[in-house]
């Protein structure tokens, strides 16, 4: 029951992040990006970036909901991989984007 809770509530947790971010409160984001971020495209970046929050969240709920209907481990491990691999390309490329680079 433990391996369908914790992904189920990470991933509530993370659209919740994702949503604050997409209405342009980045204060969840390190100190290094919300600095590196003109001040005109914090609205933009935030957009971005919540909107990969939340692809990462629903894989972790996808991934908790095939669990629960005792779907395939293949079928939520393809769904969970691709929706992180998506959720964190979009991210970064905000990070690119409008910090001019991750580091």
């Amino acid at each position: 029951m433990d391996q369908i809770i914790v992904p189920a509530l990470l991933g509530l947790l993370l659209i919740v992040l994702g949503t604050q971010n997409c209405r342009g409160h980045i204060n969840s984001l390190h100190r290094y990006n919300r600095h590196r971020v003109a001040e005109a495209d914090i609205p933009a970046f935030g957009r971005m970036v919540g909107s990969g929050t939340i692809i990462c969240g629903v894989g972790l709920l996808l991934y908790a909901a095939c669990l629960l209907l005792q779907l395939m481990e293949v079928i939520a491990a393809t769904l969970l991989i691709a929706c992180l691999i998506l959720g964190l390309a979009l991210s970064f490329y905000a990070m690119i984007k409008y910090n001019k680079g991750i580091f």
